[in-house]
């Protein structure tokens, strides 16, 4: 067969479609979605700590207290112990980790100087920052969803307001990840992520209501609850899930939105102005 007839053999429909689909991609688009491949690749790679610990550690949280506490503590407010307390269990699952994975993973990239190279490329600093945000929000996402599969099997998990609970865990994940970004950003050492997660982000998980109604609590820890942020969030998970909630639900929501609008605004400058991003 001659060279000219190689050539002018028609192409398949399969051949030439991934070249049409990068065409509709701007160069914007493709870095962004390459970020974002990035920070996802990261933490998959090491499935067993960045999933399968979580996971763990959730499924232990509701066997303990659904099987120890639950027998003592039938019902609060009216619902099953156990039911009361897995929305809560459910955003400390998306926190955790959605911070956990951009802290962690800007402090490396500062230790490898690797950030240096994505600074000086053509990506401006809203998708670096976005792909920083999507990769911890991606994995908070994909804990939640398994821990959400995982407690259906264990219990009926309601779901009774649909259109309340889907904006504020999305919100929940968006201001923990930025929350991950801006100690990353300004974490010199592995220590000082840390330093905030034991003693800043566990406390105020632990004391937002996770396991227990506010109402329950004597003075002055009921009134000091109310200055608990995560209380807020706590509280519309749990009423989208089951609809109890301890708290108005709208000045709730206003406040996480504007809270997570914030945070982001505080890094975008800090992506802007590339401070505290080298070593």
């Amino acid at each position: 067969m001659s060279a000219s007839s190689e050539l002018s053999r028609p192409t398949s429909p399969e051949a030439s479609r991934p070249e049409t689909a990068r065409r509709r991609l701007s160069a914007s688009q493709i870095r962004q979605l390459s970020l974002v491949r990035r920070e996802v690749n990261r933490f998959m790679k090491i499935k067993r700590q960045t999933l399968g610990g979580p996971l763990l550690e959730t499924f232990l949280y509701i066997a303990v207290f659904g099987a120890a506490l639950g027998s003592r503590i039938h019902h609060v407010h009216g619902y099953r112990y156990i039911v009361f307390v897995i929305p809560g269990l459910i955003m400390m699952a998306w926190a955790i980790n959605a911070f956990a994975n951009n802290s962690s993973s800007i402090l490396q990239q500062k230790f490898t100087h690797s950030i240096d190279d994505q600074l000086s490329s053509p990506a401006s600093p809203a998708q670096l920052l976005l792909g920083f945000t999507l990769g911890g929000f991606l994995r908070g996402l994909l804990v939640t969803v398994i821990t959400y599969f995982v407690a259906l099997v264990l219990v009926d998990l309601p779901i009774a307001h649909a259109l309340v609970l889907i904006p504020s865990l999305i919100l929940v994940g968006m201001f923990f990840a930025q929350c991950g970004v801006l100690v990353g950003v300004r974490a010199e050492q592995f220590d000082d992520v840390a330093l905030y997660q034991t003693f800043v982000m566990q406390p105020l998980i632990m004391l937002g209501g996770v396991f227990y109604g506010a109402q329950f609590l004597p003075e002055p820890w009921q009134t000091l609850t109310q200055f608990n942020p995560i209380y807020y969030m706590i509280s519309l998970v749990r009423y989208g899930f089951i609809g109890y909630h301890e708290t108005n639900i709208t000045l709730a929501f206003i406040f996480l939105a504007l809270a997570t609008g914030a945070l982001f605004a505080v890094n975008y400058r800090i992506f802007q102005k590339g401070r505290y991003l080298r070593t």
